[in-house]
């Protein structure tokens, strides 16, 4: 799978990406990570991206000429089921399910916003507009950074085993993932629940669910509801009852 960042400060998230399961992903081959330096599109001796708004306020807007540019020049290295997404905000929360989607596909595209946003233009040009949670950052590079990886590890053969990723929060349900432990087995006098080193299996696998349900009550009970609306009254897929 093929990863395309265009932002005015690439060269930031070469160390980021360059570690762990995304680093040795790249080297095995799984996927790729181009990072595009914006001024490279602009027409004018100064390498220009941004202008102030119109209509007044605060800051400056990137334009949208550079990254019609960029995406147009790029487009010819990329598969037919490649996706884009403007990295803001502004945008959908992004979520597991989106990661699993990308990974399906043959590339993701991401453009970093900066300084007051970006031209509301872009999104002419683009799939969708995403955020990574209800904050502002200075701009869309860690942002990215965090697509990246989440969308990589779904990606077949970038994590080792596959139950690493299919016990993952979110990654079939609306709910966070079980309480972990590993050695020694009592710490200063916290100790590792006894089921898990009982090696029945059957009552371990018992326990992760019930705890994993605890903690997303306890954590995250919004998600409570979304799991209600998932499963249905009656245990089974929620859906239209027309």
């Amino acid at each position: 799978m093929r990863f395309d960042v265009i932002s005015i400060f690439p060269r930031s998230l070469d160390g980021l990406l360059s570690v762990g399961v995304v680093g040795q992903a790249c080297e095995a081959g799984d996927i790729s990570i181009h990072l595009h330096d914006l001024r490279d599109y602009t027409d004018d001796v100064h390498r220009v991206v941004d202008d102030r708004p119109y209509g007044g306020g605060a800051g400056m807007l990137l334009k949208v000429e550079p990254f019609v540019r960029a995406l147009e020049a790029l487009r010819p290295a990329w598969g037919p089921r490649t996706a884009t997404a403007l990295l803001s905000a502004q945008g959908r929360l992004f979520t597991q399910e989106d990661a699993v989607r990308y990974a399906q596909g043959d590339g993701l595209v991401l453009l970093c916003g900066r300084y007051e946003g970006v031209d509301e233009r872009i999104l002419e040009f683009v799939g969708e507009e995403i955020s990574v949670g209800d904050f502002v950052l200075p701009g869309g590079e860690a942002a990215a950074a965090i697509v990246i990886e989440a969308t990589a590890r779904m990606v077949p053969g970038v994590v080792g085993k596959y139950e690493s990723v299919a016990t993952d929060s979110f990654y079939d349900e609306a709910r966070l993932g079980a309480p972990q432990y590993t050695r020694p087995p009592d710490f200063r006098g916290y100790k590792v629940p006894e089921v898990l080193l009982s090696g029945d299996h059957a009552r371990i696998g018992e326990y992760r669910a019930r705890e994993a349900w605890k903690k997303t009550a306890k954590n995250r009970p919004e998600l409570l509801g979304l799991a209600r609306e998932q499963t249905g009254p009656a245990g089974g897929k929620g859906g239209d009852r027309g």
